[in-house]
């Protein structure tokens, strides 16, 4: 009963409402130059390698860290050093989201292309700054359940990027259902206006010092490299898989309806299930506890494709593989949140980390180029197998990783001390 009561109260908190809607903006154009975007190209007949190709565009997200510290040293003459960038970005993630369903990329495979950069840059520089304003808002005890409630409304937006976008284009065609995802931003743009800005908190005094110092505060820590290895291994495997999962259930025989209800609708949900059962699990086992056993479940749930691979079209095996992967992986995305956010520094968040959530992310957008080449040359059974190896290093790295790598929480006052959820030790 106390954990049910942990949770009504969390999710009766405005400000767990706001991060449910800063992630809902930062979810949802992830999928549109990505999975969806992936399922459009496959209609068209546009073939495997090329689809592969196309996850280039999404090497913003990688080196964001590079244009980061610009953000933290700098503040628009609006809303704030935080919010107004949010609001910048978000504005023009409506415009070049719109401007995606002007494009047909089989027809214009290079505007497609350009635009898809164009919306992963907006994108990726709003995630830089909703990451920094979630850091220097959520107290340590906070951190859980706020990944948890961030996660949720991230899922959100990918089931609208996903699932409803996927079904909208089987009865209005893409253009009109990329229209509306733009639309669909204004939930952003509404929640940073409501949100409240990050007090306390100092700006670095030059552009050098905002580009510098995090890095070097960063790396003088013991076992900083070991951490950042950690990051990059530790979702490696399920990277590689996402990135051709809805190739893989439309060559299986599963309709755009079929994969956007069970695969982008289910599974979203199973997800933020998953998120926010992790964030009641990691209070209760810790931290470094829940990263192996939650990364553990994740890499064993791509057995189910492999499954599924196997048994060819069957929706019990796929709803069950969508299932179980996405609930483990949403508790996975918990708690390597919450140890992303322990290694930062709050002065220089935005940089701090944009560098680690970009360095964990580099491996698997990497090697996801090559994800149709893979499963083309060794087949889907086998693509998902080596998906689980790859994996496993990163569970075994977790056990050689010192104990004080995380930063030393500084207390900040909360942006809106009234509406602040409760603590996720004290509900446990």
């Amino acid at each position: 009963m106390a954990q049910k009561t942990s949770l009504l109260q969390i999710l009766s908190s405005p400000r767990a409402w706001l991060l449910v809607a800063l992630g809902f903006a930062s979810g949802l154009p992830l999928l549109l130059v990505g999975g969806t975007l992936s399922a459009w190209m496959t209609n068209e007949g546009i073939n495997l390698k090329t689809i592969g190709v196309f996850t280039l565009v999404a090497t913003p997200y990688t080196f964001k860290f590079l244009w980061a510290p610009f953000m933290d040293r700098y503040a628009l003459p609006f809303l704030g050093r935080r919010r107004g960038w949010m609001l910048l970005t978000q504005l023009g993630l409506m415009g070049a989201i719109a401007a995606m369903g002007l494009v047909n990329p089989k027809d214009s495979p290079v505007a497609m292309a350009s635009l898809a950069l164009l919306v992963a840059f907006l994108s990726s520089s709003q995630d830089v700054v909703s990451d920094a304003w979630r850091t220097d808002t959520l107290s340590e005890a906070e951190r859980g359940f706020g990944v948890a409630t961030f996660v949720m409304g991230y899922r959100f937006g990918m089931i609208a990027s996903g699932a409803v976008a996927l079904s909208l284009s089987q009865f209005i065609g893409w253009p009109r259902t990329y229209w509306i995802m733009a639309a669909l931003m204004l939930v952003g743009v509404i929640a940073t206006l409501v949100a409240a800005e990050p007090q306390g908190q100092r700006a670095p005094r030059t552009l050098a010092e905002a580009a510098i110092v995090p890095f070097v505060d960063y790396f003088r820590r013991d076992g900083a490299l070991l951490a950042l290895l950690f990051l990059l291994l530790y979702k490696l495997g399920d990277a590689i898989a996402g990135g051709m999962t809805t190739p893989f259930f439309l060559k299986m025989g599963f309709s755009n309806l079929e994969v956007g209800t069970i695969s982008k609708g289910v599974g979203m949900v199973a997800t933020i299930v998953g998120a926010l059962v992790g964030g009641v699990l990691l209070a209760r086992m810790g931290l470094r506890r829940s990263l192996f056993v939650f990364g553990a479940l994740q890499a064993v749930t791509n057995l189910t494709f492999l499954a599924l691979a196997l048994v060819g079209k069957n929706h019990a095996v796929l709803a069950l593989a969508i299932c179980s992967d996405n609930i483990c992986g949403g508790m996975a995305t918990t708690a390597f949140g919450a140890f992303t956010m322990s290694l930062c520094n709050k002065r220089f968040s935005a940089t701090q980390f944009a560098l680690l959530s970009a360095l964990a992310n580099f491996g698997g957008r990497m090697l996801s180029a090559t994800s149709g080449y893979l499963a083309e040359g060794i087949g889907w059974a086998g693509f998902f197998g080596l998906t689980v190896v790859l994996a496993l290093p990163a569970l075994v790295l977790l056990a050689f990783l010192p104990e004080g790598i995380a930063l030393p929480v500084e207390e900040q006052p909360p942006a809106s001390p009234p509406a602040s959820p409760p603590a996720p030790a004290t509900a446990a």
